[in-house]
């Protein structure tokens, strides 16, 4: 067995330790980290692959995005941990029956890949001896695809602008102070100056007669 060979099975062992404890652990902080654990482990397998652009991709998009998001409200939200384990018991058997058809799928996927005969391997000299994937992609995306690319892109910036107009809006019940104002702020509008007497005669407190005292 190679080092390569030895990689993707410690690779491989790790993401599925991680993926279990996905869905094992009791506390859903613990169980994000586990999941940010698994891709990075499924990003690595890719790079021994040679599929450097998926695993850029895993790591930028997932790792550096979306599992972010998903730690903040997580640890933001406070989850009730009693009423997301409610039912568990009741809806086990569904589930599993559902795990149990997805792993015999992925397994009779797995097994008619490896009993495919091994490809030959091409002579030195030929045509994608030496190719990347990710310089092909590049390629494609600003060639063929250039315009639904452009089109994404501003799509994503639309919805940008608009998650920050929609934060920015003006509320009644906000205390927002534009910073504008305070700089045009003056000492004599925020503080006024009393001059008072040092001393002060104390006021009459006796009572009229024929009056009780209060």
């Amino acid at each position: 067995m190679d080092a390569k060979t030895g990689l993707f099975y410690v690779f491989a062992a790790v993401l599925l330790f991680a993926a279990f404890r996905v869905i094992t652990s009791r506390n859903p902080v613990h169980a994000v980290l586990y999941l940010v654990l698994a891709f990075f482990q499924a990003a690595a397998v890719w790079m021994l692959l040679k599929a450097e652009f998926l695993a850029i991709a895993l790591v930028l998009v997932y790792v550096g995005a979306v599992m972010v998001l998903f730690l903040f409200v997580v640890m933001m939200l406070d989850v009730n941990l009693d009423s997301v384990r409610k039912g568990f018991w009741k809806h086990f058997p569904l589930a599993g029956t559902v795990g149990a058809i997805i792993a015999l799928e992925m397994s009779y996927v797995l097994m008619g890949g490896f009993r495919e005969p091994p490809k030959v391997a091409s002579a030195p000299g030929q045509l994608g001896e030496q190719v990347s994937n990710t310089k092909e992609l590049g390629k494609l995306l600003y060639s063929e695809y250039l315009y639904p690319l452009e089109i994404a892109a501003v799509i994503l910036l639309v919805a940008i602008i608009a998650a920050i107009a929609l934060t920015l809006r003006k509320r009644k019940d906000s205390k927002h102070i534009d910073p504008a104002v305070q700089l045009r702020a003056r000492r004599q509008d925020r503080v006024s100056l009393v001059k008072m007497k040092s001393v002060v005669a104390a006021p009459n407190t006796v009572a009229p007669a024929g009056e009780k005292q209060s």
